[in-house]
């Protein structure tokens, strides 16, 4: 109800009819300037989330066809001059956060360089459009573009072609389109932004990329405001502690990286090897989609693989079983994850060609049922990655358990003095 009461007032502001507003105090700094920059799903999202900024509401405009999304997507539609453009109507206190500000924001977040179109998303409803809705606004918006040129003019970039106009009519997009990134949880965010921004600091000219020429590298493409990549960062890189690195870089921001997968969408998970990318993957991955792609990018298609992602088990007394049965005092961590999982203090002999411990470190992995061959056994994963582990029986020593773990998806680290 919200949603269609802001809407309603800022209607009334975009025509200029004062006379609601003036009765209204809670509207005294309420303004309205609608902007297309591409697909309005994540520009609708990354305008939401300016400090004083009410709303955000997705819409058509500066267009005659029929203002609904079948007709605009429409294939004659696709270069028709006249065809609406997806636009956002951003509603804002005036008095928390100026106009010039949100200005700088929508330039900073797509490339206004590009002609219909934003990536991929290629057509006249892709345009780049700044829409106002009084002079100040007009004036501004025509100093924040020379600003924003004069940055691009230096990073190399083109020439600016997104128009100003004062706004006609806002049409409200369908209701499926609105806050679409919120209704749709998991996914990823395009990004189009070049990476020039009107404060120096996080330009790309900035970023030094020389450590990622150096083995094995995980990049994570971001944008500011992409809800996905918050998603990925909580709920997945909160509890990595591996070896191999991962940086976070914007689209712009990969200099002299050999990539070959789009880099449009975030976050995009890349997988490097000496600067060159190995493979990668666009979108949203949950915590086993992730640890997956690692143990293909860090085990290989070998017997570590089988053991963390297929349930196999090292052969008695492997390699790795005897550099890690006397190892000095420390931890055993996943070797994914980088999570703590087993304490030396905890080790025994148990004389059967595995690694065998009185109990798990506190919290570190889960227990699963394993009625697999013929067998009833407890089955130990590790709680961060998921990856298979061994199994725990009951004949430990002193009538203690009896963690049985394979030694190749285990990593050692001495443990900390002091």
């Amino acid at each position: 109800m919200m949603r269609y009461l802001v809407f309603f007032l800022a209607s009334f502001l975009a025509f200029g009819n004062g006379a609601v507003a003036n009765d209204i105090q809670a509207t005294k700094y309420l303004e309205s300037i609608v902007l297309g920059a591409g697909c309005f799903w994540g520009a609708e999202k990354r305008y939401a989330a300016i400090p004083g900024v009410i709303d955000a509401i997705s819409g058509y405009a500066d267009g005659t066809v029929a203002p609904n999304y079948r007709e605009i997507t429409q294939s004659r539609n696709k270069l028709n001059p006249f065809n609406h453009a997806e636009v956002v109507k951003v509603l804002f206190n005036s008095s928390v956060v100026s106009a010039e500000e949100i200005l700088r924001q929508y330039f900073e977040g797509h490339d206004p360089t590009q002609v219909n179109r934003q990536g991929n998303d290629i057509g006249t409803q892709y345009r780049s459009i700044v829409l106002t809705t009084n002079e100040k606004q007009a004036s501004t918006a025509e100093k924040v573009l020379t600003e924003y040129q004069d940055l691009l003019n230096k990073a190399g970039y083109g020439k600016v072609s997104t128009k100003i106009k004062p706004l006609e009519k806002f049409y409200l997009a369908e209701d499926y389109h609105q806050d679409y990134l919120i209704r749709n949880p998991n996914g990823y965010c395009p990004d189009h932004s070049t990476g020039v921004k009107f404060v120096a600091a996080g330009n790309s000219a900035d970023i030094d990329n020389s450590s990622l020429f150096e083995g094995k590298q995980v990049v994570i493409i971001e944008s500011e405001t992409c809800p996905y990549c918050r998603e990925f960062r909580n709920n997945v890189l909160a509890n990595y502690q591996g070896t191999i690195p991962v940086t976070s870089r914007l689209a712009s921001q990969l200099k002299d990286l050999q990539i070959k997968s789009p880099t449009w969408a975030t976050p995009t998970i890349l997988f490097l090897e000496n600067g060159v990318e190995v493979f990668g993957r666009q979108g949203y991955l949950d915590p086993d989609s992730f640890y997956h792609l690692l143990g293909r990018f860090k085990l290989g298609q070998v017997e570590a693989f089988d053991v963390a992602f297929n349930q196999g088990t090292d052969a008695r007394y492997c390699r790795q079983y005897e550099i890690f049965k006397n190892t000095p005092d420390g931890v055993f961590i996943d070797k994914l994850s980088g999570a703590a999982l087993f304490d030396t203090r905890d080790r025994f002999n148990s004389g059967s060609g595995w690694l065998s411990f009185t109990k798990a470190i506190d919290d570190s992995v889960t227990e699963h049922q394993d009625n697999s061959f013929g067998m009833s056994r407890v089955e130990i994963r590790a709680k961060v990655s998921g990856i298979h582990l061994g199994h725990v029986f009951a004949d430990g020593p002193g009538g203690k358990q009896r963690y049985c773990i394979n030694a190749t998806v285990l990593e050692f680290k001495p443990r900390e003095s002091g």
